[in-house]
């Protein structure tokens, strides 16, 4: 099956109006330029390997964005390439906790604002401590999801990390 996407080419508030969410309109706010790629789906969350092929891009540079819960009852969120898994002891040992797990997906809307398939590090209701994994610092720029179901925003990596107050971390296996 063939991919038919459209791709939406935006700098910053150039944006068509086609859809504007809170990451974008914070990006906006920021003066941070960056692109908006739309991918088909349909009403559920798909793979994110998918999403990198659907968009014709490298996996490598598409991060999906994960939320765990410390020990010590505080939420984190990791930012990962679509095709790794997090270390859950080393992404604990990167947010110095004694150990994380995973947050149900019936609990992120709760937590973070975002459904599962729609979660950005940009635009969460509340500002936790997020970690990329270091393989984002071989990248200009990447993928992270736009906080709506088919959108992406690809935009300088630095940029991204710099306003979310981002660290790295090796969180991957």
């Amino acid at each position: 099956m063939t991919a038919d996407f459209s791709a939406i080419i935006t700098l910053g508030d150039k944006m068509a109006k086609t859809v504007k969410t809170n990451a974008m309109r914070i990006l906006d706010k920021a003066k941070i330029d960056y692109e908006v790629l739309e991918y088909p789906h349909g009403k559920e969350a798909i793979e994110g390997g998918e999403v990198a092929r659907l968009m014709g891009q490298d996996p490598a540079k598409v991060f999906k964005t994960l939320v765990a819960k410390g020990k010590s009852g505080e939420y984190y969120v990791f930012d990962i390439p679509v095709v790794n898994e997090l270390d859950l002891k080393k992404a604990a040992k990167a947010v110095g906790e004694k150990n994380i797990e995973m947050v149900h997906v019936k609990d992120l809307v709760k937590i973070c604002g975002y459904a599962r398939g729609n979660v950005s590090p940009i635009g969460m209701k509340t500002g936790f401590l997020t970690v990329f994994d270091k393989s984002v610092l071989e990248f200009e720029y990447i993928y992270i999801s736009a906080g709506k179901l088919g959108f992406q925003i690809k935009a300088e990596a630095k940029a991204l990390m710099n306003i979310i107050e981002a660290k790295t971390a090796e969180v991957c296996f």
